[in-house]
């Protein structure tokens, strides 16, 4: 849907640096900041956009650009991967220095200026803070970007060969164990949140396996997301698969212990569990613990 022909994006190389308007050099909470920046901006519930036809725009854009771009850095082993990728490239840039013609003049003065990265930073920094402004002109500043990239990898690089890109920045500091009393509300991810919106339209007409594919989908961009979690385990529930369901749920509830959906969900499989004596479903925890007794910590003989 979306052609890119300028800088690195011509050597059948996906730029995802430019599409996010980051720098080569990014580290990764800088990434991610900006990332949630340009989400907030294009997610529909979220755009400033009143026109119709750019409310439509910043959806694609978003969920065919911006967010399979960042998903390339949101794993340590993805972005290992995209550096080694990166490296080859350079090779091959350096390889064609002499064939390759810059259309912008910033591209140019990086190419060629005595203080490249000032000039990089700064073309960058001017560049990125229209990107995503006015919808029409999206994809030429990325273009652009991209442009710039090629030339900051060209002085980079060596004219020799050598190592052009920095190591794969180290993942996120682990943070320390979170008190489970604390965990009240998770901070919405407008990406999870609006994925979370189409499973509960699909559960709605019974598209439970497309439900579940769309919640497993965005629990890859948020891991630890209960309300995701509790609406994959109704999905299990509604197939029949009470085990699966339960796993989902406690995993719900262990996020934030006042989730709704995985309130709701635990109820439904209490009452769908039956007791020892009639084999029928009680509504009720009683001493055999129902679907939930020892699970979920109930009553225990």
């Amino acid at each position: 849907m979306f052609t890119f022909t300028q800088g690195l994006f011509k050597f059948d190389f996906t730029d995802h640096h430019a599409i996010l308007g980051i720098s080569l050099d990014a580290k990764f909470p800088e990434i991610r900041k900006r990332y949630m920046r340009v989400a907030r901006r294009l997610h529909p519930d979220t755009c400033p956009f009143e026109n119709k036809t750019d409310q439509e725009l910043a959806n694609q854009l978003l969920s065919k650009l911006v967010s399979p771009a960042y998903n390339k850095f949101s794993k340590e082993s993805d972005r290992a991967e995209l550096f080694v990728i990166l490296k080859k490239l350079s090779n091959t840039v350096t390889q064609q220095r002499s064939q390759i013609q810059f259309t912008t003049e910033t591209a140019k003065q990086v190419a060629k200026g005595g203080n490249y990265q000032e000039i990089y930073k700064a073309a960058l920094q001017e560049l990125s803070d229209r990107q995503y402004e006015s919808l029409d002109k999206t994809l030429e500043i990325t273009g652009e970007i991209s442009e710039l990239n090629l030339a900051y990898l060209l002085r980079k690089q060596p004219q020799g060969g050598g190592t052009v890109v920095p190591p794969p920045p180290p993942p996120p500091p682990v943070q320390p164990p979170v008190d489970q009393d604390s965990r009240v509300k998770p901070k919405e991810n407008p990406l999870v949140e609006q994925a979370c919106s189409r499973a509960e339209t699909l559960i709605s007409n019974k598209s439970y396996a497309k439900a579940i594919l769309e919640l497993k989908g965005a629990l890859k961009t948020d891991p630890d997301h209960s309300r995701c979690h509790a609406l994959l385990g109704l999905c299990y529930l509604q197939q029949n698969q009470g085990t699966m369901a339960k796993i989902q749920v406690k995993k719900a509830l262990s996020l934030n212990s006042q989730e709704p959906k995985a309130l709701e969900v635990k109820k439904l499989l209490e009452k769908a569990a039956p007791s020892k004596k009639t084999g029928k479903g009680t509504g009720k925890n009683d001493k055999g613990g129902g679907l939930f007794g020892g699970f979920f910590g109930g009553n225990k003989k």
